[in-house]
């Protein structure tokens, strides 16, 4: 960009092209909006499950675990090579880049540095990675799943809230997370399960290393790699989790099968197209005692600090599938508030790019408002 911007050829090109594409962006925004159902209508076209007949396995055991400086070594394995190169801007997939006619001398080269690199990452310990999951006893309370203190299930511990699609469909169902945990109605004993993982712990320091000695390289190299192993440290946890749920014990997996996911059961996070609300995070922080267990902290935008970072939920149901919520009417953001104990402003900040509205424009005079049983007017 800069390039293109300080040269007197070039420049006239890329102003051009960005006024095109900012207005492309502009009409998108001005557009139609997505033609939704009402939160009811939603909800009554949640998927239908026959609960007695679905496989609800038991974790064998309850509670949070800490690993506590998990040999890197261990994670090499689960490394998925293709974003790696995506970070330097070679697009292709591994171990395909590597023989690519017009970009695989240079990713060969790039490969060969990561190695090296890695290998004084792992051997010197210049990193540490830590982590911290669990399972907790849980089950549905509508598009809510409240988590319990013990078995008993007599005591709410805390509570994860999840949105419903409902952009309207003629074939299928309006899917929401709380659709994966058997509604408590049902009285089955089902399970959630939670986790949060880094490798970023001295990353910061090697990385201003890096930086004082000039070497940007193997900066951005550093940060590559610990991402990567971030998110290895992910699946090798996930793994380990769905054995130990007892529905993954018989998995033999290769290491692309597992990349591509051809196992039972999702990890979701906050912030993602399932679960689009960040601010979920704040509650897997408290469940976890993530910060205390793992130093990983989370900023007030809810990002996770150190970067290489991973955290989220686990969700066992045969069924459970990825899935985008997409755009959210006025009454579900109001029905989420009202659930959340947040204010609708807060709601609506938070979830601004999926509202199917616009919150500026909602200006109601006093007696048209309603009150709810939260006392808050809407």
């Amino acid at each position: 960009m800069v390039s293109s911007l300080i040269s007197n050829e070039l420049k006239p090109a890329f102003v051009q092209q960005l006024r095109i594409d900012y207005d492309k962006l502009r009409a998108t925004h001005a557009g139609p909006q997505a033609k939704l159902v009402t939160i009811e209508e939603a909800r009554a076209r949640a998927p239908k499950s026959d609960w007695n007949k679905t496989d609800i396995p038991q974790p064998e055991f309850l509670g949070a675990r800490t690993l506590d400086d998990f040999p890197l070594a261990e994670l090499v394995p689960f490394i998925d090579w293709s974003p790696f190169f995506h970070t330097w801007e070679l697009r292709g997939r591994y171990p395909s880049i590597l023989q690519h006619e017009k970009h695989g001398e240079e990713a060969r080269k790039l490969f060969a540095d990561a190695q090296d690199l890695l290998g004084k990452m792992l051997n010197g310990k210049l990193i540490q990675a830590r982590a911290v999951y669990g399972f907790f006893p849980a089950n549905a309370v509508g598009d809510d799943v409240e988590l319990y203190q013990d078995q008993t299930r007599q005591t709410v511990q805390t509570k994860f809230h999840f949105l419903r699609q409902q952009m309207e469909k003629t074939d299928a169902p309006n899917w929401c997370l709380a659709d994966f945990i058997a509604p408590k109605a049902a009285r089955l004993p089902d399970h959630i399960g939670a986790f949060a993982v880094t490798s970023g712990i001295g990353l910061d320091d090697l990385v201003k290393k890096f930086k004082s000695e000039h070497d940007d390289y193997n900066a951005i190299m550093a940060e590559a790699l610990a991402d990567r192993l971030a998110e290895a440290f992910a699946e090798y946890l996930h793994k380990r989790a769905r054995a130990e749920w007892g529905f993954g014990a018989s998995e033999n997996l290769s290491t692309d099968e597992l990349i591509a996911e051809n196992y039972r059961g999702i990890r979701p996070a906050a912030g993602y197209p399932a679960c689009p609300d960040h601010t979920e995070k704040a509650t897997l922080w408290q469940l976890l005692d993530v910060e205390k267990k793992t130093g990983i902290k989370l900023t007030e935008s809810f990002a996770m600090w150190p970067g290489s970072s991973v955290s989220g939920l686990y969700f066992a149901h045969p069924g459970s599938k990825y899935f985008a919520v997409g755009k959210l009417g006025r009454d579900q953001a109001i029905d989420y508030h009202v659930r959340k104990g947040m204010t609708l402003t807060e709601v609506e900040r938070w979830l601004g790019p999926y509202l199917n509205y616009n919150p500026a424009e909602q200006n109601f005079p006093a007696h048209a408002r309603v009150a709810c049983a939260c006392g808050v007017p809407h």
